[in-house]
């Protein structure tokens, strides 16, 4: 019955936002768009709450307006909290950033670790984790049990979905072992929590610059870094104005037996990601540089060539056709890729340990900076 009257409510909402003039978008069903000449305004619905953004605030009154006519509503203001999430705006240096800090509090606390050490980086350089690791014993796996290890990759799974790409790749690592955790396991949770707790008061920024407005991508793979499965590792970021808007971490589903085939792996699903993007962006009409190709940054010569130019080729005969889909978004012009130095990719936190230098390089790279709010 819960099911049924969610959806019954999504369905009384659309009906009546759309009476008011907004269309749901396409690409993203919890985005609602209405134009009037110059004037733009963006609803973003999840489950009851609503966020309303716009260039125009008597149009934006206008609507509340109509909600409250509608529904009952409580209006809250500007917006400074939406979902956990703490909005803060500078208007003259046109930039906003996004934290967290207030949820990453609540979780230390809830795992006991808001008095622990701080951590630099969300995971160890060289550190190798395994199903090795996880307890055979009943009495350890008993052990195990007590310690509220799949609650902890929950939690912070939800602040890396939202404005920590940070720890994507520690998180896609850790989360593996959640149905038989080992002591290891669970030591290398905790030094994602010490680094969260160091790092707590980052926004996720975006604006600050005078550049245009555009989106850029960047991928990256580690070669079978899974000593299970040998399975390589996937990243992919893409920023706009400065701060990452989309990003993955995970472990590829098939095996490389090369570098080059685990980083045309990666860039086939950064393509596929740029296309949904693309689509999304060009439907809100305020990113003009949208109508142009993405730009997508790989480090590996050898995946640029075989997107850009395919050929027959011994080595990459066994590669599974979907992931050539790649040329045909760049054929039709979604995505254009490129190559990059890897010391300039910064999607290389996204598929591996890297040491607290270019940790740091890389995640201010995408936005991850701590801002001085008390003006």
């Amino acid at each position: 019955m819960i099911r049924i009257a969610s959806r019954s409510w999504n369905l009384h909402f659309d009906e009546r936002i759309k009476e008011f003039g907004f269309a749901k978008s396409e690409f993203e069903p919890c985005v609602y768009t209405k134009f009037s000449g110059s004037i733009v305004t963006f609803l973003v619905l999840y489950v009851d709450d609503i966020l309303l953004i716009g260039n125009d605030v008597p149009t934006l009154q206008s609507v509340k307006i109509w909600l409250s006519k509608c529904f009952q509503m409580k209006d809250l203001g500007e917006a400074a909290y939406i979902l956990g999430i703490k909005i803060y705006r500078n208007r003259s240096r046109r930039l906003i950033g996004l934290s967290q800090s207030t949820y990453i509090d609540k979780i230390l606390k809830r795992f006991r670790m808001e008095e622990s050490k701080k951590g630099f980086i969300p995971m160890q350089h060289g550190i190798v984790l395994s199903k090795a690791q996880c307890p055979v014993s009943s009495e350890d796996q008993d052990k195990m049990k007590l310690i509220p290890y799949a609650s902890a990759i929950g939690s912070i799974m939800y602040a890396m979905l939202c404005t920590r790409p940070d720890v994507a790749y520690s998180i896609s690592v850790t989360s593996r072992y959640q149905q038989n955790p080992g002591e290891a396991h669970w030591v290398a949770v905790k030094n994602i929590l010490k680094y969260m707790r160091r790092t707590k008061e980052m926004f996720l920024v975006f604006g600050g610059s005078e550049d245009e407005i555009s989106v850029t991508g960047y991928t990256d793979a580690s070669f079978q870094t899974d000593k299970d499965d040998f399975r390589s590792q996937s990243g992919y970021v893409f920023t706009l104005n400065g701060g990452a808007i989309s990003w993955k971490s995970s472990k590829q589903d098939t095996i490389a037996d090369s570098t080059t085939e685990a980083e045309y792996i990666a860039a086939s699903d950064a393509a596929k990601e740029a296309v949904w993007l693309r689509s999304f962006i060009t439907d809100l009409r305020v990113v003009a540089s949208i109508s142009r190709p993405i730009d997508i940054y790989c480090d590996n010569s050898g995946a640029v060539a075989q997107a850009k130019e395919p050929r027959e080729h011994h080595k990459s005969r066994h590669v599974l056709r979907k992931y050539h889909l790649i040329r045909e978004i760049i054929g039709r012009g979604d995505v254009r890729i490129c190559k990059i130095p890897t010391d300039e990719n910064v999607a290389d936190p996204l598929t591996k340990p890297l040491a607290r230098a270019k940790h740091e390089g890389h995640t201010s790279s995408i936005g991850m900076q701590y801002l001085d709010t008390s003006s």
